[in-house]
């Protein structure tokens, strides 16, 4: 009995392995995409209001800019792909990362903002990077590949800070 189950998850486990390894749909891609821009353009439209803090001023200005053309970009290579996307909304954790920042004030927001910052990037950076290398749209795979690098030079930023 104890060969037959090894044998079974032996056999089971090549197709676990690829269905776990399967590439992004498209349609998937667009939604977390536009999602983490949402985020990235409230909450930093948030701490524009507040913070005093130049540098951070400077650092939400740019989240504003590059997320706005990555969300436009995002937009036009899945039109490219023959997709129709929904105008972007906030995720789950995205809505409940903003009404956190909402509840802070003065410089308790400026860090918070700095620390989901760093979280909300690193999710960025994967999720276009994977797309980037394995996605099921070429159009959608170039914009990942070229939002990539924004994302990482924003993780630069952010570790100075």
């Amino acid at each position: 009995m104890t060969k037959l189950l090894t044998l079974a998850a032996m056999v089971a486990l090549p197709a676990v392995a690829a269905i776990a390894q399967a590439p992004m749909a498209a349609p998937t891609y667009v939604i977390k995409a536009g999602g983490g821009d949402q985020y990235e353009i409230q909450s930093s439209r948030l701490v524009l209001i507040s913070t005093k803090n130049a540098k951070l001023r400077s650092f939400a200005t740019m989240m504003v800019t590059d997320h706005t053309k990555s969300t436009a970009d995002v937009k036009a290579a899945a039109m490219r792909a023959g997709l129709h996307p929904a105008p972007p909304k906030l995720d789950a954790m995205g809505t409940k990362n903003v009404a956190a920042l909402r509840a802070a004030n003065g410089t308790a927001r400026d860090r918070l903002y700095v620390e989901q910052q760093k979280a909300a990037h690193q999710r960025a950076l994967t999720l276009h990077q994977s797309y980037a290398q394995s996605g099921t749209a070429a159009p959608l795979r170039a914009v990942a590949g070229s939002v990539a690098p924004v994302v990482q030079g924003h993780i630069s930023e952010l570790s100075a800070m």
